[in-house]
């Protein structure tokens, strides 16, 4: 199962995303589930730091489908759009898919 994590302040800015494991939808190569969620945030990390000019650094280990990825304080909308339109996709994935293949957690920071 892939896991998706947004770490928010209880104010509800974003601090943190952290996404992990395989779907195990369909046998390597052929898993609609976790290139789907990979697309989406390879290509959200990519726009945050092309569109909006943060510095994106995430740590990464692509064995174990891991990407984790802190935010700075203070982003401006352009990058809170990005960010909640990544929520959007995978929570859209978590639902066609079910949550045996894609879970999204909110947790507090």
């Amino acid at each position: 199962m892939t896991k998706v994590i947004f770490r928010k302040t209880s104010q509800g800015e974003y601090r943190e995303l952290r996404c992990s494991g395989h779907a195990e939808y369909a046998e390597k190569g052929k898993d609609i589930v976790c290139a789907a969620v990979s697309v989406l945030v390879i290509n959200t990390l990519n726009s945050l730091e092309e569109l909006c000019g943060l510095p994106v650094r995430p740590d990464t280990d692509e064995e174990n489908g891991l990407i984790i990825c802190r935010f700075p304080e203070n982003m401006d909308e352009k990058a809170v759009v990005l960010l909640d339109s990544l929520v959007l996709g995978c929570v859209t994935i978590e639902k066609q898919y079910g949550k045996r293949y894609c879970k999204v957690k909110f947790e507090e920071v």
